[in-house]
């Protein structure tokens, strides 16, 4: 054994005396898997990277480069076909091998997860917060809707729901002419109903700005006639048949669940979806103070 790779094994089990030492300083439990995995990392570590470098250094001074020279080369610097090295060949082996065991059986399975710990306990505590308000009164329910409003949805609508004077959806009015014309004339495919996208272009021309004026206008008065290809899906009344299309006609439970879980593209970019981030009773809560909003309650 030359003078070199002594002195690498001696750095080595410096270092692993050191990280012992540290363990013991710190009263680590060596009996928990994560703490146990993470030392013999620390010392196989220390072990390959000494071990790795002195061979290689040793063999850099001694070594020619020997084998049969490739065709290819760069700015006169060429490459031999010479095969993997044994040792990088079966460490790459290794770790493929070690990370299939870890992502697998190694870790977090059969160990305590701080994560999985909170995941627990937010499903127990939404649990019990379900069967405590699933009866909630109406103005129970307003209150605990203005909470989640104003943390989750003011930050882009305002605090007063009025959308921060056209930057986005002003929850004050169901829509604008000019949002029901951008609705018209691009189509629709964001909210997950089961009636499906609406096509771009369902009218165009004087067609399209009196649909959008009745609309926006709370669908009073004389209805047009070209409304009569957004009664196919939204219905007469435009309440959205039953749940299968949206409710254009004004703001309900159903199309405020469906927002909230599939996100929508408004004026200052896309409303992320929350998908799960808020229990049944607190959507129905939300919807109820949306709907107090657009009441002017």
């Amino acid at each position: 054994m030359n003078a070199l790779m002594i002195k690498a094994l001696a750095f080595s089990a410096v270092l692993i005396g050191a990280t012992i030492a540290v363990v013991k300083s710190m009263n680590i439990d060596l009996s928990d898997p994560i703490n146990m995995i993470t030392m013999i990392g620390a010392i196989a570590i220390a072990v390959l990277t000494f071990g790795v470098s002195a061979k290689y250094i040793n063999q850099m001074k001694t070594d020619k480069a020997q084998g049969e020279l490739a065709e290819e080369n760069w700015d006169g610097i060429g490459e031999y076909k010479n095969e993997l090295p044994g040792g990088w060949a079966y460490s790459f082996l290794g770790t493929i091998i070690w990370a299939m065991w870890y992502f697998t059986m190694g870790y977090p399975v059969n160990s305590f997860s701080q994560i999985g710990q909170w995941n627990e306990e937010v499903k127990a505590y939404n649990k019990k917060f379900e069967e405590t308000n699933k009866n909630a009164k109406a103005d129970t329910l307003k209150e605990m809707g203005e909470s989640i409003f104003l943390v989750q949805c003011a930050p882009c609508h305002g605090t007063t729901g009025d959308g921060l004077s056209g930057k986005a959806h002003d929850f004050t009015h169901r829509m604008s002419e000019k949002q029901v014309l951008a609705v018209i004339k691009n189509g629709s495919n964001q909210l997950g109903y089961a009636m499906g996208a609406m096509p771009p272009m369902m009218a165009q021309g004087q067609d399209a700005k009196d649909i959008a004026a009745y609309v926006a206008g709370g669908m009073k008065g004389e209805q047009p006639a070209a409304f009569g290809v957004c009664a196919g899906c939204h219905g007469p009344d435009g309440k959205g048949n039953g749940g299968t299309a949206p409710n254009i006609a004004n703001f309900d439970e159903d199309l405020i669940v469906h927002v909230v879980q599939h996100g929508k593209v408004g004026a200052i970019g896309r409303m992320p979806a929350f998908h799960d981030r808020m229990t049944p009773v607190q959507l129905k809560a939300l919807a109820t103070y949306i709907k107090t909003l657009s009441e002017g309650e």
